[in-house]
């Protein structure tokens, strides 16, 4: 058999002592130290507008009205946060505070089809058709192919909604 073909065990505990500990491999690479910082508060669900969206998705609006609320405390002109506490607010049928979120949202963005759905959405929550059909029929002119105004439509006009969410508020 030829040397050079066979292993010797004495090689492999040098080259593996080599590696670990004697300049063999730069620090990042030695053994007990960690290769990247660590990633706290910059993961998408760590940070309060995602977990809202978490929250509201599962149907946990109470944890979805919190995050949202810390959210817009974080960044006061953080339009999406706003509608999200909007929508939670009135999903916890707490419509007077629904009601400022939304003044906010339509003070940062104005009235687009999204915020017209969630208004139109609110409305129906209050009870107040023709608030709605009004509200409801603007978004859906904006934005006439959107499925979640059209559900919302539906949902006015007595339709049976569809199995899928209707979008945040709505």
């Amino acid at each position: 058999m030829r040397p050079f073909l066979r292993f010797d065990g004495r090689l492999a505990v040098a080259l593996l002592l080599a590696l670990t500990g004697c300049g063999g491999l730069p620090d990042q690479y030695a053994l007990g130290r960690v290769a990247d910082p660590p990633l706290f508060g910059m993961l998408p669900a760590e940070k309060p507008l995602d977990k809202g969206k978490i929250y509201y998705r599962d149907g946990d609006y109470g944890l979805a009205e919190q995050a949202f609320r810390q959210a817009v405390e974080e960044d006061h002109s953080d339009a999406e946060a706003w509608l999200g506490l909007a929508a939670s607010y009135d999903r916890l049928r707490r419509f007077d505070q629904a009601d400022r979120a939304y003044e906010v949202v339509i003070k940062l963005v104005g009235y687009t089809p999204t915020v017209l759905n969630n208004l139109g959405y609110h409305h129906i929550l209050l009870g107040n058709r023709k608030a709605a059909r009004k509200t409801l029929t603007a978004a859906a002119n904006a934005d006439p192919k959107n499925p979640f105004i059209q559900n919302n439509i539906g949902l006015l006009e007595g339709a049976e909604p569809e199995a899928e969410p209707r979008g945040q508020g709505g």
